[in-house]
């Protein structure tokens, strides 16, 4: 398995005003979409996300989002090591990703840029 970098996961009450900071901070536009009723926007290496309280409530357990080559061979790595996987792997607007909680029981996402084709 070959980790490719970390994103570092905000949950955010004023989506507009953090976006403008981290764009500023990072010199970087923002990739925006929308997931499950939460809108979410990519800032360098932050993921910012704003939505219900229901729906961020589960998101800030996610301690952060760790980019790999290929989530199916994530998917084994972990489940071979200890690893409970909670959700997918799914198709996202970017990839694939899976939610895993490890051993420990820290939770971390896992994403890779995959992109599935729709049928």
């Amino acid at each position: 398995m070959e980790i490719l970098g970390t994103t570092l996961r905000i949950c955010v009450d004023d989506l507009e005003t953090s976006v403008a900071f981290y764009e500023r901070l990072t010199g970087s536009p923002a990739l925006r979409f929308e997931r499950g009723g939460v809108s979410v926007a990519a800032v360098g290496c932050f993921l910012l996300m704003s939505g219900p309280a229901s729906e961020i409530d589960v998101l800030r357990k996610v301690q952060a989002t760790i980019a790999v080559k290929d989530v199916d061979e994530t998917l084994t790595v972990l489940t071979g090591g200890g690893a409970r996987v909670v959700a997918g792997p799914v198709p996202t607007p970017a990839g694939r990703n899976l939610i895993a909680v490890h051993p420990d029981g820290s939770v971390f996402e896992y994403a890779d840029r995959k992109v599935v084709p729709a049928p």
